[in-house]
């Protein structure tokens, strides 16, 4: 993925909260034509506390058995993740300056890595209680799975459950942070409570903040998307 320096993640460990806070990745993989992609739940295994990284780190997914590209899994190990923000439209009326031009903000992870299909049922069903337990945190009112352990366990022979080996990552977040203070904080407003809401980018931008301030540009972005 291109990657432009005014929007790099602002630290390791926030790839390592994206990825976590956003378990549905595209798993992408090669084939003879073009590539093979899959929009899977994506979680880390209990115990996984990376750091500042997710290279070298062990993530779990899982398919339905019936789609045929975990098949490909074991000719074309080598994969790309890559985990999205919603892509918020951020409109020029927020910007209070002119001649200016619209952009989008959004977050997104890109990582690769080699994928093993597990063959253990036991393992698989650890992959899937571990997925909902990771979705469930998520929310502010868990729901207890333990009544449904019996469905869990009965309908294993339709999915397939796989470990990815991370090699390498990249980042972007664009989220307005080379704009002024008051221009950024009228866009994350906006995605707050305008027509297009996207509050969950309107979160990352609080968190980034303004990392390069500098006076309103006489046209839109610098840099593109």
């Amino acid at each position: 993925m291109h990657t432009y320096s005014s929007y790099v993640a602002p630290s390791g460990r926030a790839i390592v909260d994206f990825v976590r806070n956003h378990p549905f990745a595209v798993v992408a993989t090669s084939s003879d034509g073009a590539p093979l992609a899959t929009h899977v739940p994506i979680v880390f295994p209990p115990g996984a506390e990376p750091g500042e990284t997710l290279v070298g780190t062990r993530l779990w997914g899982h398919l339905g058995r019936a789609n045929e590209h975990w098949r490909r899994f074991a000719e074309r190990p080598d994969a790309l993740l890559v985990f999205a923000s919603s892509h918020a439209y951020v409109s020029p009326s927020t910007y209070h300056f002119s001649p200016a031009v619209p952009t989008l903000d959004y977050a997104t992870v890109h990582l690769t890595g080699r994928i093993s299909v597990i063959e253990s049922e036991e393992e698989n069903l650890a992959v899937v209680e571990r997925t909902v337990e990771q979705l469930e945190g998520l929310r502010t009112k868990r729901w207890n799975p333990d009544p449904s352990k019996a469905v869990f366990r009965k309908i294993l022979h339709g999915v397939v459950s796989f470990t990815i080996d991370i090699d390498t990552e990249s980042a972007m977040f664009k989220l307005s942070q080379d704009m002024p203070k008051d221009v950024h904080e009228r866009v994350r407003e906006d995605l707050l409570g305008g027509d297009h809401r996207h509050p969950d980018v309107a979160e990352l931008m609080a968190q980034v903040g303004v990392t390069r301030p500098r006076k309103a540009p006489a046209s839109g972005d610098s840099e593109g998307d």
